[in-house]
């Protein structure tokens, strides 16, 4: 009884207290609330990406995933693994891309792995709302694309795009296929080995052999073997989907036939570089295949002695430029972009050891195009001034 008794009398006094002191309960409940709130947020920032972005997807009936113009197999990599794990999520997704896909490569990773990609040139042929950028982290490529609002953007790419509810651009890594590969390892999810089904498994989501052999692949290519801008996640993520991997198809992608086209543009790029210490930079002309050109790079930046090469050639008005750097003096992407960035419907970039660029043809008033109205030469001597940091 003595007990209830006292009880009693300090509920009352608390009562009372209350009502004597109104301006201290009020602080007391606001940092009542902020303790709270300050709670959730940590709790929120300790959660991985991948199961932040998991929940995301759960909340979504239908989604577009969408790729970069052109997209090598890192971006259809990381494009099929969403939309495997939103398949998953029991979400609709269909992966869309703009341009072309021409690279041999590129081929053999659509053929082997038999994707189901979707070509588009509007913003209209996109087939949700709900838009989830990988491997870029701005819509470019298509008509409207300045109105595309990303719910999601997913990257390894330096730029300044986000996505309305998350953005995950991790520059410190050699692929986006790693990021999707650990979003896979957030969420417990098991590699399929090639001779067993998901239903085997023993984890509510699996990755499937399929995405496996395709994440590493994309992880392989976009760094060069695990040799060229790769960091400890890229290993880390190339080991979890290791087990997963069919070697057939890894095999078949990685040695696709060669079109007769490259050869030919690998030997022109020899035949006609030109030399300036260690930088070499070859205007190979007009082309059909303009795939060619980063081949054409990646060739000429094994020659002995060369340490930044820059690659240029023309398809249908449009100049095209591929540079590869392994001199750490030589920022291969900020390069590129200091000279196009000068030159009207110029736009270029990229990583420090690759980068890239375009020049458009410039449409009149009555919308057809002016005639070639780059100096090929002068753009040659920028490209080394910009390589030995003169611009």
């Amino acid at each position: 009884m003595w007990g209830l008794t006292a009880v009693s009398e300090t509920l009352s006094e608390m009562e009372a207290f209350v009502r004597e002191n109104p301006e201290l309960t009020a602080v007391a409940a606001f940092v009542a609330v902020a303790v709270l709130a300050s709670s959730y947020v940590l709790l929120r920032a300790r959660r991985p990406s991948g199961v932040t972005f998991r929940r995301l997807l759960a909340d979504e009936e239908e989604i577009t995933v969408l790729m970069h113009p052109n997209p090598d197999p890192d971006a259809m990599a990381a494009a099929v693994g969403v939309a495997s794990l939103a398949d998953q999520l029991d979400v609709e997704a269909t992966v869309q891309y703009p341009g072309q896909i021409r690279h041999q490569e590129n081929r053999a990773f659509r053929t082997v792995l038999d994707l189901k990609l979707d070509r588009i040139d509007h913003v209209s042929d996109l087939a949700a709302e709900t838009v989830i950028l990988v491997d870029h982290n701005e819509p470019r490529g298509f008509g409207g694309a300045d109105g595309v609002l990303p719910t999601a953007v997913i990257d390894h790419h330096p730029g300044d795009g986000t996505g309305e509810e998350f953005t995950d651009v991790r520059t410190d890594y050699g692929a986006t296929a790693s990021v999707i590969a650990e979003y896979f390892d957030d969420n417990g999810a098991v590699p399929v080995p090639p001779d067993k089904h998901a239903s085997e498994t023993d984890g509510t989501l699996a990755l499937s052999t399929r995405a496996s052999t395709g994440l590493l692949y994309g992880i392989l290519a976009d760094t060069k073997h695990l040799t060229v801008g790769a960091s400890e996640p890229d290993f880390a993520a190339a080991a979890y989907v290791y087990p997963g991997v069919d070697q057939d198809q890894l095999d078949r992608i990685a040695n696709p036939a060669v079109d007769a086209e490259v050869l030919e543009v690998k030997a022109r790029a020899i035949a006609g570089r030109q030399i300036e210490g260690s930088f070499a930079v070859s205007d190979v002309g007009g082309l059909n295949n303009v795939d060619a050109i980063p081949q054409a790079a990646d060739e000429l930046i094994q020659l002995e002695g060369v340490s930044a090469v820059v690659v240029i050639g023309e398809r249908d008005g449009t100049i095209h430029l591929s540079g590869r750097s392994r001199d750490d003096r030589v920022h291969m992407g900020n390069a590129i972009d200091a000279v196009l960035s000068d030159l009207n419907n110029g736009n270029g970039g990229g990583h420090s050891r690759m980068g890239g660029g375009t020049i458009t043809p410039e449409i009149d008033a009555t919308g057809e195009e002016e005639p070639d109205t780059v100096d090929r030469d002068a753009l040659a001597n920028d490209l080394f001034r910009a390589m030995a940091g003169d611009v």
